[in-house]
């Protein structure tokens, strides 16, 4: 069973969606909570997994399919948007904060993308979406965010968003990237990946950026984002507390009053 083959159009720039163009009969998948809007004629039908045939058979086989899922932060179900009418029908999934949409055809790219948790957003039907160990012992201890990723199957269209600026990098065989953890969105299947501690007394304590970073070797492609959304909540959390050290002198009260936030 081959995907569904899906037309679709990203609008927006900061806070982006994804319109996606179905034919009668086609179906299009979606994280809960993704959706945004459909045209007449589309019927919705919550299930159990992503819906495809790598899924298994039986409730036993949908369950554990569905249940991998909740280990990258995905819920148990998605929704399956399905073309019951006359003509073509629209759907549209928006992303959940500031960020970009990744279009991934995956059949131009060896038929799997490891992708970071909760980056999912839509998919046609038939693309599975599952989980990917990484294997390698430092990964494995030392990878918090990277350590489980979500696997991306099939030959048809999928989405991920990650936040702030998205660009990728295409890196030639034996080439090596370092970059931080957070900002890895996603990466081809021939791309060795592992992370390395960063050495020196210096870098550790002082650093600011870490004790680990991701290494990626080629060849493949990679897609990386400026802002993690670990990085935005943890700068949001930063500035939501109720009393900020530079209230207590009179420069840091009035450049409160500058910038708006002692009114």
């Amino acid at each position: 069973m081959s995907n569904h083959e899906i037309d679709y159009r990203i609008y927006g720039e900061e806070m982006q969606y994804v319109e996606i163009e179905l034919d009668p009969g086609e179906t299009a998948i979606g994280e809960s909570g993704a959706f945004m809007m459909m045209e007449d004629g589309i019927q919705m039908q919550t299930i159990f997994g992503d819906g495809s045939q790598q899924q298994g058979s039986g409730l036993l086989g949908k369950l554990f399919s569905a249940g991998k899922r909740m280990l990258v932060g995905e819920s148990l179900f998605m929704t399956a948007f399905t073309n019951v009418g006359m003509g073509k029908k629209h759907v549209s999934f928006a992303s959940p904060y500031p960020g970009k949409i990744i279009p991934l055809d995956l059949k131009q790219l060896g038929n799997k993308v490891i992708a970071q948790k909760d980056a999912f957003l839509c998919a046609a039907k038939g693309v599975s979406i599952s989980i990917e160990f990484q294997r390698k012992l430092g990964t494995g201890i030392f990878g918090g965010e990277g350590f489980i990723m979500e696997k991306l199957e099939g030959d048809g269209m999928a989405f991920v968003h990650a936040g702030g600026h998205v660009f990728e990098r295409t890196l030639q065989p034996g080439e090596l990237l370092r970059l931080d953890t957070g900002c890895l969105v996603a990466y081809t299947q021939g791309i060795d990946f592992d992370i390395q501690f960063v050495g020196g007394i210096k870098n550790t304590l002082f650093g600011g950026e870490g004790l680990f970073f991701a290494t990626l070797r080629g060849p493949g492609k990679v897609w990386i984002q400026t802002l993690p959304i670990s990085r935005l909540a943890s700068r949001v959390l930063s500035y939501g507390t109720t009393t900020r050290k530079e209230e207590g002198s009179i420069l840091g009260g009035l450049g409160n009053m500058l910038d708006g936030d002692g009114w």
